[in-house]
């Protein structure tokens, strides 16, 4: 039956609502697709269930083409089995927890690792049962800090997890490879352009995990990629080791006296005025050496400083700490907390003070950028002095390395061959190799074929499905509207009748048969009290990407046909129209 607009449950918006902040996530609500309902939470009102359903056919077709089984498993869930994975208390406060009236603990499934792996355990117990793949398309739940974005960033979102269970780790380069090559499918078919980065397994483990970004403007993930094929998340990016250099002919280190210089910018000019280089070469912020505090909140809720040394002319990259130090969370070291560690001097804070061993005592971390024998200009933990030619492994050292320093346009590739570039997407798919992290904390073992007990070992494979419908209609719009790729757009045909004439809508009425008669969807605007101008304006913002219009062309035998991407429009005999249409939808 075609979709009336009489009665469809739809109500177009003129204006961009206040809350959306994307191009496309305001489209979505103005066109009646989606509705707001909390921060991070929406409705998925008619029209835009169906495009999500379009995009869980194509994600269920590929996953089917693998050999992968699709079940349900409830997203309210007992706390024990995220308790034996550490996962209680590791995801923090982006877990949503609750209590059932008898007191247990239950949670809302941010994904699903233990339970999949526990409904193996309940039935499979020889290797003959593997190779498994069980797939799920189902509603998680995470309490995002700062929902964003509309749909890319919810704390209600509908996801695409599967997981893969071998015998071994071979079997389970296998099942990785499968997914992979399924997922490259599945994109492919989205239509929206996408790069495949390599990314940092965070909370969840293993040995290897790949993202598959959407690129685009908006994106909230940096990645890089260089001219050779590398590309990488920005936390997932891993610096080398500098190499040793000889500092032989360095001078002794020296404290200087630096009033108001608690910045790199005033440090820098300080320099050049009052000490200028003997090589002749201006100061700049690259010679110094900025060490960044920051305290840690841990899942259990503890506190703990870390001190971060990187070159002053960098910042610490907030999302590639965050990966660094996961699970716990980085919080800016505030005047409290400088005033419990009476050591260190704000503005003036040097490695002297810093370390596990130092009078601060608090952890101190340098970014592998920092050779050892380089020579540095920083803090000399006292206010209004800093320390010239100080070597790091002559003059002081750390507790270890940390990558966290920012990546720029330009950087060498961490593999050595190429330069690198910057550039921004959303996150669509994420894939892990996942190892025995589950199975061994949960007893999932099976007999091999000797008769031994072993851990299973597994992989874990996740598609953001109503963040796919977000990226398609990013890349997929314009001034006027959506326009929609014909395999997911809500219907196959928008069809407009305007004018007051009965005639109008009786030929609207047999197009409309017509059209259905051939399996073709169809979006019919019947409306007799909207005028013309507002029919075309609501095709245009919905989106569907044929327009037919029964109008005043009608006297002359003819109707119009326009395609809503190129804008291109052609008359044609009214007889002809259903053969027409069908020509335009299917080629």
């Amino acid at each position: 039956m075609a979709m009336r607009m009489s009665t469809l449950f739809l109500r177009t918006l003129r204006e961009d609502p206040a809350d959306a902040e994307l191009p496309g996530h305001k489209l979505l609500v103005r066109a009646g697709y989606i509705r707001r309902v909390a921060p991070g939470v929406y409705t998925w009102l008619p029209l835009g269930l169906r495009v999500l359903q379009k995009v869980e056919g194509v994600v269920r077709e590929e996953m089917n083409r693998i050999g992968a089984q699709e079940v349900r498993l409830p997203a309210l869930l007992p706390r024990e089995p995220y308790e034996a994975t550490g996962r209680w208390t590791e995801y923090g406060e982006a877990l949503f927890r609750l209590q059932d009236r008898k007191g247990s603990d239950m949670l809302l499934g941010p994904t699903h690792e233990e339970i999949f792996c526990l409904t193996v355990k309940d039935m499979y117990s020889s290797y003959k049962d593997l190779p498994l793949s069980l797939y799920q398309i189902q509603t998680k739940y995470r309490d995002e800090a700062r929902p964003r974005a509309g749909l890319l960033r919810g704390r209600e979102f509908i996801m695409k997890d599967s997981y893969s269970f071998d015998v071994d780790q071979a079997g389970l380069q296998k099942s990785y490879d499968a997914h992979r090559e399924a997922y490259v499918r599945i994109f492919d078919r989205l239509g929206f352009e996408y790069v495949i980065v390599h990314a940092d397994s965070g909370a969840m483990g293993g040995s290897a995990s790949e993202e598959f970004l959407a690129v685009s403007e908006f994106g909230e993930d940096t990645f890089v990629r260089d001219e050779h094929g590398y590309a990488a998340n920005v936390e997932a990016v891993q610096v080398p080791q500098a190499a040793e250099v000889d500092a032989s002919a360095v001078p002794a280190a020296q404290v200087h006296d630096t009033p108001g210089t608690p910045t790199i910018d005033t440090l820098v000019a300080r320099l050049n005025e009052a000490h200028p280089r003997e090589d002749g070469r201006a100061w700049t912020a690259a010679d110094t050496l900025k060490n960044v505090l920051v305290m840690l909140h841990q899942p259990d809720g503890t506190r703990e400083p870390l001190a971060v040394g990187v070159p002053g002319d960098r910042e610490v990259d907030p999302k590639r700490l965050e990966a660094q130090v996961a699970p716990a969370e980085p919080e800016p070291f505030t005047d409290e907390d400088f005033a419990a560690f009476p050591a260190l001097a704000k503005g003036y804070i040097g490695p002297g003070a810093l370390g596990e061993d130092k009078p601060a005592g608090i952890r101190y971390l340098l970014d592998p950028s920092i050779a050892v024998g380089s020579e540095w200009v920083t803090g000399a933990d006292e206010r209004g002095k800093h320390v010239l030619h100080l070597v790091h492994g002559r003059d002081f050292t750390a507790d270890g390395t940390i990558q966290a320093a920012q990546i720029r346009e330009g950087d060498p590739s961490p593999d050595g061959h190429g330069s690198l570039t910057l550039a921004r997407g959303m996150e669509m798919g994420h894939i892990f190799q996942l190892g025995t992290k589950y199975a061994e904390a949960l007893g999932l073992k099976v007999l091999d074929e000797n008769g031994k007990l072993v851990t299973v070992t597994m992989g874990s494979y996740g598609v953001g499905v109503s963040r796919s419908v977000a990226a398609v209609a990013e890349g997929n719009r314009d001034e006027a509207g959506l326009v929609w790729p014909r395999a997911f757009a809500p219907a196959d045909v928008h069809l407009v009748a305007t004018g007051k004439d009965e005639a109008v809508f009786v030929a609207a009425e047999e197009i409309v048969s017509g059209l259905e008669a051939q399996d073709l969807t169809v979006l019919y605007d019947d409306r007799r009290k909207v005028s013309p101008g507002v029919k075309f304006k609501d095709a245009e913002l919905i989106g569907v990407p044929t327009i037919v219009v029964v109008g005043k062309g009608l006297a002359d035998g003819k109707i119009e046909i326009k395609d809503r991407r190129s804008g291109d429009r052609r008359e044609v005999p009214v007889e002809d129209a259903v053969a027409e249409v069908l020509r335009e939808v299917r080629g």
